[in-house]
């Protein structure tokens, strides 16, 4: 592997983003044959560190995605899991809250979803998308949603003490290549459902989810929570990004097999 994404991708606290000078189709310096050959050891690294992360059972680590529509989640989370244990994993996808979620604060449903010790959650939207959808469509006044930018990061700070390690990625993606992927959508039988009409209408407001999205990374992008934009015009390149992002998290984490008894050694089952 050339290049280290948890490095170039990763947005220090503190700093400006300005997605508009990103590169959406950055494939950093990857040739897609080697990044499908890379990913498939990334993967089986994830394998490893996630049972052992199970066999330890006292931490977490949670994945959030997020991305403009058509940026490749759902392929993403495909991807990188393929390899791993189901039981070891939780994937939750956030829709518009509806029932009693709406009768309780932003982050109650998302805290019900958290990953339990010794399991790897991803989210697939999240609690971001009360900073984002909610100020695009202006869904909540200012003075709502912009408190939520310190109660996010006081909140992802609190899963950090608790023992969760979190990875956040933003899946960029081109307005152009957005378009050529929704049009796709639309000219596949077997892709077709994955369209919406409110799809068109959300790609009217592009400019406006971009600079939601900049003041977001910029506002919690913290040292225990840090972003990392991705670039996602290539999936290939995109998914050995996340898996490697993901990976390097998990090294750190360092998860270990616990010690077993020395009652048990030597026995021999018959």
């Amino acid at each position: 592997m050339t290049v280290d994404p948890t490095t170039t991708m990763r947005v220090s606290p503190g700093s400006s983003v300005s997605l508009e000078s990103r590169s959406t189709d950055d494939h950093c310096g990857w040739t897609k044959e080697q990044a499908v050959a890379d990913l498939e050891v990334v993967k089986a690294r994830l394998d490893l560190l996630q049972q052992r992360l199970a066999a330890e059972g006292e931490r977490s680590v949670l994945l959030v995605l997020q991305a403009m529509d058509a940026a490749g989640k759902d392929g993403t989370v495909r991807s990188i899991t393929s390899g791993m244990n189901p039981a070891g994993v939780q994937v939750t996808s956030f829709k518009a809250p509806g029932g009693p979620e709406v009768r309780h604060d932003y982050l109650w449903r998302v805290h019900a979803a958290l990953p339990a010790r010794g399991e790897i959650g991803i989210f697939n939207r999240s609690h971001y998308e009360d900073v984002l959808v909610v100020r695009v469509k202006g869904l909540a006044p200012k003075s709502v949603w912009s408190k939520r930018y310190r109660q996010i990061n006081d909140f992802e700070r609190m899963l950090t003490d608790e023992g969760t390690t979190i990875v956040k990625c933003f899946l960029h993606v081109s307005n152009e290549e957005q378009r050529r992927r929704l049009q796709e959508r639309v000219d596949d039988p077997e892709k077709r459902w994955k369209f919406r009409s409110a799809d068109l209408d959300d790609r009217r407001l592009w400019t406006k989810y971009q600079q939601a999205y900049e003041r977001a990374i910029e506002e919690t992008s913290t040292k225990w929570a840090p972003w990392h934009v991705v670039p996602a015009d290539h999936n290939w390149a995109r998914n050995l990004a996340v898996a490697t992002i993901l990976l390097r998290a998990l090294e750190r984490v360092d998860p270990r097999i616990p010690r077993v008894h020395d009652a048990t050694a030597g026995i021999v089952v018959r």
